[in-house]
């Protein structure tokens, strides 16, 4: 899943996209309102992250014109203000939750995960053949034996299976995992699709991801 953060603390950004990343999410970071919202109306994300005071359009400012464009993205805001007004306030210009620093990121995590919940409630689980993955738990199972996978090697497997039968470049595939900034020239889709394969093959003998020459990869719908 691929988050939008837009945060200008960069220790603090690096503390969460760190964290995120470990958990298997695609992070996106810029450091100003206008660049988040650019950022926003370029990609498709399933979370924005949201810090109120950042430097030209506010937090607030941000999060209304998400919501004025019609976007139902979910938004985590955060903030060092924590008087009941200033919550309020953030709610009301759209945000779904709000979250005050300095927070206990284990608390972070869970809000994380109940907005993608709610928003991936068709995505809670998905299944294909022999395969399943819980995409709360971030757990991949063959025939209910867990496949221990890498973060990127989860997030090529989750994006390939949730556009199942249709065919995805390895353009999409880098944005999608490795977010906007990433370099086209790059093999290390080929490195981690390998490494997946061989993992999966322990347990499906079949090809499970198939290559298409040229194009890209995708996992059939039959």
């Amino acid at each position: 899943m691929r988050i939008a953060l837009i945060e200008d603390e960069i220790g603090v950004a690096n503390f969460i996209k760190k964290g995120l990343e470990e958990e298997h999410y695609t992070v996106d970071h810029v450091t100003d309102g206008e660049g988040g919202l650019s950022l926003i109306h370029a990609h498709e994300y399933d979370l924005v992250v949201l810090d109120v005071m950042l430097p030209g359009l506010s937090g607030m400012d941000v999060c209304t014109q998400i919501r004025d464009k019609g976007l139902r993205i979910p938004i985590l805001m955060l903030s060092a203000r924590n008087l009941v007004k200033d919550k309020v306030l953030g709610l009301d210009s759209g945000a779904d939750d709000y979250i005050t620093k300095p927070f206990s990121f284990d608390e972070f995590l869970a809000r994380v995960r109940a907005l993608l919940r709610r928003r991936q409630d068709t995505f809670v689980e998905l299944r294909h053949s022999e395969l399943r993955i819980d995409t709360l738990s971030h757990r991949v199972y063959v025939k209910e034996r867990e496949v221990p996978l890498r973060p990127k090697e989860y997030a090529i497997l989750l994006y390939i299976l949730k556009n199942k039968g249709r065919v995805v470049s390895r353009t999409q595939i880098l944005e999608n995992v490795w977010g906007y900034d990433f370099n086209p020239n790059t093999n290390v889709i080929d490195v981690h699709i390998k490494s997946l394969r061989e993992k999966i093959s322990e347990c499906v003998p079949a090809k499970f991801i198939r290559s298409i020459r040229g194009t890209g990869y995708i996992i059939d719908d039959t």
